[in-house]
């Protein structure tokens, strides 16, 4: 991590700290994914992997930490559950936090390089994290060819969306190679504590003043009813179709190649050359976001014709923002939209039109964020139920891809420039989990792939980069896709 403008400072002076995290309940879809841990295939770790032109001098990295953990108060903090998990999960300040539980360093081994990189980084993502600690950590590694070095970012997605993470490390990189000392010093803030049952009085607390609140939204709602009762039972028909829809699986059966589930993480690195991407999308009429998907569907559709068992449609998933102007920054803000992909497809351009299609479908369901209505409910359920609830949802998934919008300018930490930014989102249970950030004239994408599921690894990820490569093709692009070796 480093500043806003720099990355080390003097002694704490003035200065506030960001916004980001600021909220200290989590959300239903937040409490799903901490509690959904009880199943251990359903581990949700989020990691950033940043290639490095130089390896940071050490006290300086380390400086750059301490000042992050002051502006961005969240990383101070652990998780508290209510007794028998009878209310939402509450952030709290960890009064025992220690720096150097979350911050080390590792050299990789002579020679190793790009791949002995991955392996260092999915072993770290695979390592459940300590609850009773702030669940994060940071590795700086030494070794990479040309003096260069890495830095593994890792946090639990039940701290924030990938837009979230973006917003946070948009705050706290920095945007020079040279220290600032003028950048805003915080205080560090005494630690205030709260106990599990803190955290049940708090949300008896609250379900006690939201009472009158649903009252008045019910009194409200029938109110509208009596007056137009037509179009009030119109409405909620179409809630209760799109509600069905939204919780059908998809049609679409798992493939046969990818139906074995382990508990070991591969993890591979693409640099797809981002205009020629966005610009195939367009030409056809779609947005980046359906030539990146058509992409990775036509790298799952050679895959499987490689290895002799080709399939017309694979069940996948998507996140969905549901961000809104104004809200505050951190935390999760997306649905989920499960569809059936045509992997099928040989023509990138119709499979570009036909993932367009399906996806703004999904957008529109009215139903699509039904997991942040049962809040009140998944408060209160065991993280066993909860495992058992969520693991269907996940577990049936091919694919689940997500494409989250980069930062703009060139970024350093501790005076070494980031010249790559690949995302690994976590692998609940489905065959691969495939993320794609823009970073400059790139599109870096960060391959979490089930080794159970997918046991020609190398030939996976040329067939990924074919899957590009043809799609880039729809608009003469020159670029070319590639893998980190």
């Amino acid at each position: 991590m480093a500043g806003r403008n720099g990355d080390t400072g003097g002694e704490p002076g003035g200065g506030t700290p960001l916004g980001w995290g600021a909220g200290d309940e989590m959300n239903a879809f937040e409490t799903v994914m901490w509690r959904a841990e009880a199943d251990r295939t359903l581990r949700s770790p989020v990691v950033g992997l940043e290639e490095l032109d130089v390896v940071p001098d050490w006290d300086r990295f380390l400086a750059a930490h301490e000042w992050a953990v002051r502006m961005a108060p969240r990383f101070r903090q652990r998780v508290v559950e209510a007794p028998l998990g009878l209310a939402a999960p509450r952030w709290t300040d960890d009064p025992d936090f220690d720096l150097r539980f979350h911050v080390r360093r590792a050299n990789l081994p002579a020679g190793g390089g790009w791949p002995a990189l991955l392996e260092a980084a999915a072993q770290v993502a695979m390592t459940p994290f300590d609850r009773t600690r702030p669940p994060w950590e940071a590795v700086l590694y030494e070794g990479l060819p040309g003096g260069r070095g890495a830095y593994l970012i890792k946090l639990h997605h039940s701290a924030s969306d990938g837009m979230g993470v973006m917003q946070l490390l948009g705050q706290l990189h920095s945007r020079t190679r040279e220290p600032n000392p003028d950048k805003p010093q915080p205080a560090p803030r005494p630690a205030t504590s709260i106990s599990p049952l803190d955290t049940l009085v708090h949300q008896v607390r609250n379900d006690a003043k939201a009472v009158p609140e649903v009252l008045r939204e019910v009194g409200s709602g029938a109110i509208k009813a009596l007056g137009d009762p037509g179009s009030a039972l119109r409405s909620a028909q179409r809630y209760g179709q799109s509600l069905r829809r939204v919780l059908t699986p998809p049609a679409a059966e798992g493939s046969p190649l990818l139906a074995k589930r382990s508990l070991t993480w591969r993890f591979a690195a693409l640099d797809v050359p981002f205009a020629d991407l966005r610009a195939a999308g367009k030409s056809v009429g779609g947005s980046v976001n359906d030539s990146y998907l058509a992409a990775l569907l036509g790298g799952y559709r050679l895959y499987h014709e490689a290895m002799g068992v080709p399939v017309r449609t694979i069940p996948i998933a998507i996140p969905i923002s549901v961000r809104k102007p104004g809200d505050s920054e951190g935390g999760n803000k997306i649905a989920s939209a499960r569809l059936s992909a045509p992997v099928g497809t040989v023509d990138p351009r119709a499979r570009i039109e036909e993932v367009r299609s399906l996806v703004l479908t999904a957008r529109g369901e009215p139903a699509i964020n039904t997991i942040g209505l049962m809040s009140p409910v998944l408060a209160r359920l065991p993280g066993s139920v909860i495992a058992q609830l969520a693991g269907p949802m996940t577990k049936g998934n091919d694919l689940q891809a997500s494409n989250v919008p980069g930062i703009r300018g060139e970024l350093y930490l501790a005076g070494a420039r980031i010249e790559r930014m690949y995302p690994y989102a976590p692998l609940p249970g489905c065959a691969a989990m495939i993320t794609l950030v823009s970073h400059g004239d790139l599109g870096c994408v960060g391959v979490n792939f089930d080794a159970a599921s997918f046991t020609e690894p190398e030939l996976f990820v040329q067939c990924l980069l074919d899957g590009f490569a043809e799609v880039i093709a729809l608009n003469g692009g020159t670029g070319r896709p590639v893998a980190r070796h």
